[in-house]
């Protein structure tokens, strides 16, 4: 799947009038403020209205539940990340994976709530939850795939290389935005560096996958 294609299934299509859908848009944006820094668990409906200064029963017409609702919330953020790491592909390849990385690491940041439960799947077993995650992981092998490699359709040593990788920045961000004593431009380039020993190991392993220049220890 494109990254496009991902963002927009990330970004859920709602029905209704004009006025209809920018009042949603207009609750999803109050809802990606008060969940920015606080859990699923920590706000109930009545704390949510009464902070968005709305009446409870309105995001039940919108979104049904406060699930829904969060649901919703987390579908539009992550939407905005997947779009920004997959823009601008006549960037350099050196370039669009920090632009890449900048991007994830500050929606992290100020996202930190959300991705704590994108990361670890929600609350629970959560099965739309975990495809958010498995989306935005596909989103970023593919992009770092198109500027190493000129495709998204890789073989699958270098697919995993590079969503082992994913993986790795996780649990690092995770530990990072727990825990913040590097900066995020240090923690941007520990990343992009790790990411050239993936690719390094990757070629060992597939010549057909040379590493680009940037990736290379003489480059």
């Amino acid at each position: 799947m494109k990254i496009s294609e991902q963002s927009d299934a990330a970004r859920p299509r709602a029905r209704g009038t004009e006025r209809s859908l920018a009042r949603r848009a207009e609750l999803i944006a109050i809802g990606r403020k008060l969940f920015a820094d606080t859990s699923y668990d920590a706000l109930s409906m009545d704390d949510i209205a009464k902070q968005a200064h709305v009446a409870k029963g309105l995001i039940y017409y919108y979104f049904q539940s406060k699930r829904g609702y969060y649901l919703a919330i987390i579908h539009d953020s992550v939407a905005d990340l997947i779009n920004f790491a997959g823009g601008e592909v006549d960037r350099g390849q050196l370039d669009r994976v920090h632009r890449t990385m900048e991007a994830y690491l500050r929606w992290a940041e100020h996202n930190q709530a959300a991705y704590r439960t994108i990361v670890s799947g929600g609350v629970g077993f959560d099965a739309e939850v975990q495809a958010i995650r498995d989306g935005v992981r596909e989103a970023i092998v593919a992009t770092i795939a198109d500027g190493a490699y000129g495709r998204t359709d890789i073989a699958p040593l270098a697919r995993m290389g590079l969503f082992a990788w994913v993986c790795s920045v996780e649990g690092a961000t995770l530990d990072w935005i727990d825990r913040p004593a590097l900066t995020r431009d240090q923690m941007r380039e520990l990343l992009v560096k790790t990411l050239g020993g993936s690719m390094r190991a990757i070629e060992e392993l597939d010549p057909a996958y040379p590493a680009p220049a940037p990736a290379r220890r003489d480059g």
